[in-house]
Parts: structure tokens; sequence; C-alpha cells
């Protein structure tokens, strides 16, 4: 009796050991046991082998790999939301399906865009580094490390999604007034849980907010839609978060305008040219203008796990030839 050859799986990089064991079970799977970030051209040579690609935001999987006349690639199952990674449009015109992660890493994000909202104005990293960096702290003092109070200010988020309206539910917890802009409003039910007011005009918004969470998704129509004009519309006060990709912001304007003061402070968990941060950037966050984290916003053990089964079970749906839940077309981008 002969036995069913498994579809071979390619895993970009390392996933939780429980997804990973259930990955071998269920697939002839290989795995990335170390965690060194794959090269172009082994993405390229995975594309020619395998029957199932998994890879994760930061692996590029583009146009000319897709288009390879030795390509064997029946699916691309991305471990993460955001598919600006893969050129979807590509993979959709060879037959390839595309599917991703949504709706998992909502609440992690949200928690981390509000700490950055937090940690901001009230200069939580640049006091924790008086204790921590080795320098003489006298003490106590009614006018040192002197932030600013978040009760009362206009939070303005841009991308009114699911990340955006958990941001609103925690900020408004938190005493700030909600401001939005998103391509269109949100349905009256939720506009009215969250008191949020609607800003057709994105310029508008932004010349009148304290704070500016970023939470949109990266596509070509978001790209730089914090350009060089319209980060000088914002206020000389106030401060910008992005938790949601680098690429939303103008970064070299954004920077000039921070060594100017000529905007408050930024909080940032992406950035434009990632892994690369930009020195500049650095210099301002020991300077104290700028919070910096190393793109965790979603980094719970919860959150990669329930990833890692949501790959999982597009995967499985896929090879029984069915329709996967989480399935991303062209036209949804």
């Amino acid at each position: 009796m002969s036995v069913k050859k498994k579809p071979l799986v390619v895993v970009t990089r390392k996933l939780p050991d429980s997804i990973e064991t259930r990955m071998r079970e269920l697939f002839d799977a290989r795995l990335n046991l170390d965690d060194t970030p794959m090269t172009p051209e082994q993405i390229a040579d995975a594309v020619r082998t395998a029957d199932v690609l998994v890879p994760t935001v930061t692996d590029m999987v583009r146009e000319e790999m897709l288009n390879d006349p030795d390509c064997k690639l029946r699916m691309i199952a991305n471990f993460g939301n955001g598919v600006d990674n893969i050129d979807v449009a590509a993979a959709h015109a060879r037959g390839i399906t595309v599917t991703n992660t949504p709706k998992v890493l909502t609440e992690d994000t949200a928690d981390m865009t509000m700490a950055l909202i937090l940690a901001v104005p009230r200069r939580l990293i640049e006091g924790a580094s008086i204790l921590t960096d080795g320098k003489n702290w006298a003490g106590w003092s009614p006018t040192w490390m002197l932030g600013h109070r978040i009760g009362g200010k206009r939070l303005g988020i841009i991308g009114m999604g699911r990340i955006g309206q958990a941001v609103a539910r925690r900020a408004r917890a938190f005493g700030l007034q909600i401001h939005y802009h998103n391509r269109r409003p949100v349905a009256p039910v939720i506009a009215d849980e969250l008191g949020a007011t609607y800003w057709e005009s994105l310029d508008q918004m932004l010349a009148r907010m304290d704070i500016i969470s970023v939470n949109c998704p990266h596509t070509p129509a978001t790209y730089h839609l914090l350009s060089a004009r319209r980060l000088k519309l914002i206020r000389k006060d106030a401060y910008i978060v992005n938790t949601a990709r680098g690429g939303v912001i103008d970064e070299d304007t954004l920077i000039k305008l921070l060594e100017a003061g000529d905007i408050g402070g930024a909080g940032l968990d992406v950035y434009e040219h990632e892994p690369a941060v930009n020195p500049k950037l650095v210099r301002l966050a020991k300077a104290g203008k700028v919070t910096l984290l190393p793109h965790m916003g979603s980094a719970t053990i919860e959150g990669r796990v329930e990833m890692g089964e949501k790959v999982i079970i597009n995967i499985r749906t896929f090879l029984d030839n069915h329709k996967p839940p989480d399935r991303v077309l062209p036209s949804m981008l």
C-alpha cells in the first residue's frame, strides 16, 4: 500500500515550538530552527521547490520569483496580517493562493500603542534610563523630568479599523478625546460608543491634535501618507505614535522636524527601512526626544501561537480543496 506524500511546506523563520511540532506532524515541514533570516536567493529556491511557503512580514516574495518558469508554489500562507511583503497580484495571476492571519493581534498591538501614548508624553524611557545607564540621580524634585498629562488631550487615530478602534477604547478610558480619519466613517453605533469625531480631511485633523496614532495598513495608497507637507501641519507640542508600518511616515522629514523641535516627540515601533534604524533616530532617542521599540507591538506568546494556528488552518483547508478562511485577493488591498 502506497503512502501519500506529504506536501512540502517551507517556513522562513523560527515559530513557536507547539506550531512547529504540529507542522511536522501534518506536513513535510522544512523549518528554520536557528531563525536566521532567509536570503532572497533562498526564498526564490523555496518558491521553486515547495508546495507551500510560510513567510513572515520581513520576507519579500516578489513578482520575479513567482514568475520563474520553475515555480512550483501552490500557496503562500503568510505568518502575519499585513501582506505588503508579497506581490499578491502576481501570485493571483499565477494561480497561487495567498492567506494571512487577521483578527489575532488586534489587542496586543493596541496595548503597545497605548503604552507608547503613555510613554512619550510622560518620558518613561528617558526617566528609566537615569537609573539604568549609570547616571547620577539626585532624588525627587518638583520641577525635574516634567512631562505632560494625557487626560483631556485630543487623540487623532489614522485608520479606524480593528486596531484603531481597540486603541480608541483604551484611550477613552484614560480620558482622551477620540478623533479619527478613515476612508469612510465607522458605523454610528461604534462612533457613539467611542465618542469619536470623524475627520474627512486628514490635513485638518493633523493640525488640531495633541497626539497622533498611526494604525492604518501599509498599502501603495498609504505610503508616506504622512508626507513632508502633512508632517509640517502638526503642532509643535504634539506627539506621533506609529505601531503600523514605517513606510506610512516620511521618516527623513519626521527626523528633521524632531531635531528642530517642530514636533513635540514620537514613539516608534516600526521604521521605514527596518531592520535598519536611522542613526539620527537613535541619537534623538538618547536625547529624550523619541521613544524607540524594536517592532514588538504584537510580540506576545499568545499572539504568535494564534497566528501559527491560523496558518495551519489555512494550509489544511487549502490542501483539502476548500477555500481557506483567510484568503487575500488583490481586490482586497
